[in-house]
């Protein structure tokens, strides 16, 4: 059976294209799809990448071939797919690498009402038929008398715009002065368009479609790509800055200061103007997120939940808990009136709703959620991930820490707590901890990476 493992990831498929990625693969993973969800109708969307026209080309192939019929929406975000499989109740498929360098390319599925598609949640199932497909090479499982699927186009951009501006009083809306930038990713379509007709004030950077991304990489994540946004922040004397990934599903704020907020940060405060709409509700936080998340969910009268790392896991959760919003430190904000899904803009959208109703700049309407200093992700290369995670909760076990094992290792102390990640894919331990002030903050982190790299070491020699 052929070996699609180097493109299966946790959460969705990815890799570099064409020597990992390419039309067959695509083809066999569309078919595989069609007959994983035994749906009439599977929603398909890509990015910008030049590389998506073909792939998604293939993976349409695929599907029809096994008598599902298509519905294409071309270029489009992934919020904006998101949204297409709830409105048509679809399964979907997005072409997209997101944050990844021009030479990847990948796809993101859900189920009917963009419910999630994870490892454990048919993705091994859909890798299993793809290499029945490639191996056999048969592409479609149906016969001759079983006619192909249809394809047919759809723009819903004007009515995801109406669905992004519905979680926010529109009216209530200052004419602030924006930034956003898009790096040249797939915001550049769908932000002016979330945007046209309200009082603040736009200005995009790269707006321009060009998935070779010419001035910045698309990941906000990194500090270094946010130079350029901060500089116009300042030089415009705007009022905000958004910065946007490559699918425009994830978005970074800048305050008037030029100061970025953390994912952390932007989800208290969105939790905050949820809770005032829905008093009560229960959030969810995933567990790398800063303790002042849990905290102002708690003291604006809401349920906080805890939840793991990733999409799939906080869909589900917010599926059983009835969640109304939830948020990742990664940048990632989920609504549950947003078919459970994640989206960038609406995020955006409701701070600036807030940031209109207070009067007061980003810079001070912040201050009350910012409480703690924390490391960001750092990520450790080591020899044997799952041993040096044993030697490190052994040791801060000796030194009374509490230890959770919900999602990797997670060690709380006195007045500071780290989470160890091993990497789904690579030899890696990823670190994220929190600390009462920057200097306690760095002062641990030497302490964690020095066990680390010291144990990591140890166990190469």
């Amino acid at each position: 059976m052929a070996d699609l493992s180097a493109v299966f990831k946790a959460y969705d498929i990815r890799g570099t294209v064409p020597d990992r990625l390419d039309g067959p693969i695509c083809r066999a993973v569309g078919g595989a799809f069609a007959r994983f969800t035994d749906a009439p109708t599977i929603v398909v969307a890509r990015d910008m990448r030049a590389s998506g026209v073909e792939l998604a080309q293939a993976f349409v192939d695929g599907v029809t071939a096994e008598g599902t019929d298509v519905i294409d929406l071309g270029l489009a975000s992934t919020d904006l797919l998101y949204f297409a499989s709830g409105r048509f109740q679809a399964p979907g498929a997005m072409f997209t690498a997101s944050h990844n360098p021009a030479r990847y390319n990948g796809i993101k599925l859900c189920l009917a009402g963009a419910a999630p598609v994870g490892q454990d949640t048919g993705l091994a199932e859909i890798r299993a038929l793809a290499e029945r497909r490639l191996e056999e090479g048969t592409p479609s499982s149906v016969g001759d008398t079983v006619p192909r699927g249809s394809v047919r186009t759809a723009d819903l951009l004007d009515e995801y715009a109406d669905h992004v501006r519905s979680f926010v009083d529109t009216r209530a809306l200052r004419p602030l002065r924006v930034v956003a930038d898009t790096a040249n990713g797939m915001g550049g379509l769908v932000v002016p368009r979330v945007f046209a007709g309200l009082a603040p004030h736009l200005e995009i950077l790269y707006p321009e479609l060009d998935g070779a991304f010419p001035n910045h990489p698309a990941d906000p994540i990194q500090a270094e790509n946010l130079a350029d946004l901060r500089s116009a922040v300042l030089e415009t004397r705007a009022d905000v800055g958004l910065a946007f990934d490559g699918d425009a599903d994830r978005v970074f704020l800048i305050d008037e200061a030029a100061k970025p907020l953390s994912g952390s940060l932007t989800t208290a405060m969105v939790a905050k103007a949820m809770l005032d709409k829905e008093p009560g509700a229960t959030i969810l936080y995933n567990l790398i997120c800063s303790k002042a998340v849990p905290e102002v969910i708690a003291e604006n009268g809401g349920s906080p939940v805890r939840t793991r790392v990733g999409h799939s896991f906080i869909k589900a959760v917010m599926a059983e808990t009835g969640a109304v919003f939830g948020g990742e430190h990664s940048g990632h904000y989920y609504f549950r009136d947003n078919y459970r899904a994640d989206s960038g803009l609406v995020a955006a959208l409701v701070v600036l709703e807030m940031l209109s109703r207070a009067g007061r700049p980003l810079s001070e309407l912040r201050r009350p959620f910012e409480r703690y200093a924390d490391s960001g992700e750092i990520n450790t290369e080591v020899s044997d991930p799952g041993s040096v995670l044993e030697a490190v909760e052994t040791n801060f076990a000796l030194l009374g820490g509490q230890i959770d094992h919900t999602d990797g290792l997670t060690v709380g102390l006195d007045d500071w707590w780290f989470n160890l990640r091993p990497s789904n894919t690579e030899p890696l331990l990823r670190l994220n901890l929190e600390a009462p002030t920057p200097e306690s903050c760095r002062t641990h982190v030497a302490e964690v990476l020095a066990l680390v790299k010291g144990t990591s070491r140890a166990l190469a020699s």
